[in-house]
This record gives C-alpha cells, sequence and structure tokens, in this order.
C-alpha cells in the first residue's frame, strides 16, 4: 500500500451530520473509537490522520475542499523557507545624500518592532550627526490588498508594507485628559494622535491604514524621535521618497537578529496574519523578484505545493488564512503536515500535541502531530466548516487514537 493510498479512499455518501468513518489498516481494531469520532464530524467537515509512515488512521471526506483558516500558515511557513532560505534574515537599510537628507529603506521586515527601529537609530547616529529631511522608502512592496482583510481597527486586519513597524498598529490607553503610549518602548507621536482621538477609544491597538502611505509615513515619524532621542539634530520633516541609486550613499545595514525559524515560531504561535502575508510577498520576491505584490507570492506557493508537494488539490487568495476564498483537502494539507514534521517544534506545543488551530465565523480548523507512546508523530487534519462543530470535541479522543494504535 502506498503512503496515501488509504488516506485517498473516502466514502462518496451523501452529506451527514453523521458520515461513514474510512478506517486505514493502520488503525487496527480501533473501530470503537473511530465510530465515536465519526458522529463529531459534519456534512462540511474533514477528517484525516495517519500513522508516523503517512499511511491512514482514519478518514473522513478527506478529499473535499474546505476553508482551512489560519492553518494555511503552516504552508505559508513552508513556502518562505523553500524560496528564503534557511539561513535568510531581513533587513533595514538607511541612506544620506548631500544634503544631509536621510533615506529609510524597508525590506518586509515582519519584527521591525520599536525596540528594534530605536537599536537602528542608534546605531545611525554613530555615523549621522545632523538630518534634514527623513524620507520612509516603502517601494520594495507595492501597494497590497489582501482579501478578508476589512476596514477595522482590529490588529489581524492590519496592512503590509516592505517599511513596517509594530506590525502597523499603535498601542495606546487615555491618562486623564491626554493619551499615552501603552507600550513603554514606542512613544506617541503627534502624528498618529487625530487618528487616536477619532477612534473614539479609551484604550486599544489600532492599525493604521495603508491610504495615503499612513502606516510608511508613521514609521518616519517614529524613526526621527528616535534619531533625536539617539542625539542626532534633525531640522527637517518627514516624507515618502525612494532611495536614489548613485546619489544617496548606505551609511547602515540593519540586519534582523531574528533567524528566518524564529519569525516562523512566532508567526505560529501568535497566528498574526500581517507576519504570513509578509512573509509570503518576500517569498515571491524571491522567486520572481521586487517589487513584491501578493500576485507573486500566491504563485509562489501555487509553484511550491504543485512542484514539490505534488498536489492541486488547493486555491490559495493569500497566506494567512483570514480569506473564505482559501480552500484545500485535508489530503492536501496531510501533504503539507509531511512536509512541515521536522520543524513541528516551531508549533504551539500542549501534552504531547503539535498544532495550528484557525478560527473564521463558522469555520474551526486544527492541524498538527500526536506524539504517541513510542515517541514518534502522527500528523493529523480537523477543518471543520460546519457552524456550531468544534475541534475540541474531537482532539481528546483524536489524540487517544494516534497514541494507542
Amino acid at each position: 500500500m502506498t503512503r496515501y493510498a488509504v488516506a485517498l479512499m473516502i466514502m462518496a455518501a451523501a452529506l451527514t451530520a453523521a458520515p461513514e468513518v474510512t478506517l486505514g489498516a493502520a488503525a487496527g481494531g480501533l473501530t470503537t473509537e473511530s465510530s465515536a469520532i465519526g458522529r463529531l464530524i459534519g456534512g462540511q467537515d474533514a477528517l484525516l490522520a495517519a500513522d508516523p509512515g503517512g499511511n491512514a488512521v482514519l478518514s473522513i471526506h478527506a478529499d473535499r475542499m474546505l476553508v482551512p483558516a489560519s492553518t494555511l500558515k503552516i504552508l505559508t511557513a513552508l513556502v518562505a523557507r523553500h524560496y528564503l532560505g534557511e539561513g535568510f534574515r531581513f533587513k533595514t537599510e538607511i541612506y544620506l545624500d548631500s544634503r544631509k537628507n536621510l533615506t529609510v529603506k524597508g525590506f518586509g521586515d515582519p519584527l521591525l518592532i520599536s525596540e528594534v527601529f530605536r537599536e537602528i537609530a542608534q546605531k545611525t547616529s554613530d555615523r549621522v550627526s545632523a538630518v534634514h529631511d527623513l524620507f520612509v522608502d516603502g517601494s520594495y512592496f507595492e501597494e497590497v490588498t489582501i482579501p478578508g482583510v476589512s476596514d477595522t481597527l482590529n490588529p489581524y486586519d492590519a496592512p503590509c508594507g516592505a517599511l513596517s513597524v509594530n506590525f502597523n498598529t499603535v498601542n495606546f490607553r487615555r491618562s486623564g485628559n491626554r493619551y499615552v503610549s501603552a507600550e513603554a518602548q514606542t512613544p506617541i507621536i503627534p502624528f498618529i494622535l487625530g487618528r487616536i482621538q477619532q477612534s473614539g477609544l479609551r484604550a486599544e491597538r489600532i492599525v493604521l491604514s495603508a491610504e495615503n502611505g499612513e502606516a510608511t509615513l508613521y514609521a518616519g515619524h517614529l524613526f526621527r524621535r528616535f534619531l533625536v532621542n539617539a542625539g542626532v539634530r534633525c531640522t527637517g520633516g518627514v516624507a515618502t521618497g525612494a532611495v536614489r541609486s548613485g546619489r544617496d550613499r548606505l551609511v547602515y545595514r540593519h540586519i534582523s537578529k531574528f533567524s528566518l525559524d524564529e519569525v516562523i515560531e512566532r508567526l505560529l504561535m501568535y497566528s498574526n496574519n500581517f507576519m504570513a502575508n509578509q512573509l509570503l510577498i518576500a517569498a515571491g520576491i524571491a522567486a520572481y523578484g521586487p517589487p513584491g505584490t501578493l500576485d507573486k507570492g500566491v504563485a509562489a506557493a501555487n509553484a511550491y505545493v504543485r512542484d514539490t508537494l505534488k498536489r492541486n488539490d488547493i486555491r490559495i487568495a493569500e497566506g494567512s488564512g483570514i480569506s473564505r476564498r482559501n480552500r484545500l483537502t485535508a489530503a492536501c494539507m496531510m501533504k503539507i503536515l509531511e512536509a512541515f514534521a521536522p520543524h513541528h517544534e516551531l508549533m504551539r506545543q500542549e501534552g504531547g500535541v503539535y498544532y495550528k488551530t484557525g478560527s473564521l465565523s463558522g469555520v474551526r480548523t486544527r492541524a498538527g502531530y500526536v506524539r504517541g507512546i513510542d515517541g514518534e508523530l502522527s500528523p493529523f487534519v480537523l477543518l471543520m466548516n460546519t457552524p456550531g462543530k468544534h475541534p475540541d470535541a474531537v482532539m481528546p479522543k483524536l489524540a487517544r487514537l494516534l497514541r494507542i494504535r
């Protein structure tokens, strides 16, 4: 029997609330446990579980195209590792011209947080004592619209960009009659006060907008504040502008302290949609060249699934799972898990289960690995698109089945 032959043998019955369960040879005689699991799987759900050798233990609707939600981030992590390479680190560059105008150029670093930005400003101050105008260059990415993202103040709707600081969000609270930062490392700057006041909130983390370059300009104003705090005399304003080859001199190149796997670990731990699509766009640049676009990222992901994973049962709209246009089968996700298995420790772990969850309205998903009593990993996929159904009801039984098979 081939590695996934049993996994692809599923029932052809009509949709029912308690579907027929297809047992693989690896399931042995565990029919009672399997039947109990089957009763928890709805008509718009899928389950596929395998033993460490890839032989199916349990299969329900494994070839049905369903919404994966944030479990799609496992694929995005694989795509990033494939195209960017294990040793990849994001960079940010600082340029100076003959008139002491400074330009900050971003390259999509998803972990460009205040502490890092302050460090870059400090390193710049060692090389530059005075600055006139400060320009911010986000041209490495074109303006990106992510399907599924809404125009809200919620952090999961943060826009992508080549120069993005603090995940393109601002965290604030009200203290008496004024607004202050909710993070000691991030000062509140006048540039963003109007947006904060407009929100009408007393304490919140709100997203910056990509419109009119707001997110990129915010990064510039924050960097200017850090420069001043580092002792650099800044006499001009902040504006968008691209680095000019041959006229602007590179004075400092910051290489992120975070390895690609450390970025991926944080992506999977916090399920950050912004980080996922930053990685997908960066992978698209590695595959097809700058500037970064969502289309290039999606094309890179499709090519990886087709050429490396040898699957075509997937539809990719973006890299985070926020879009309901993302669709795949449990059989396809099982192949993704097979490829990701060497990196399973980058996932959240609880009680010997390594996993990634996904959640949209009416959709609950989970994918990962159960560590058996022999120490080996058994992969599982749960795609629950039936409203009211939840993996929490299934996982104790499924984990028990995979551990004692």
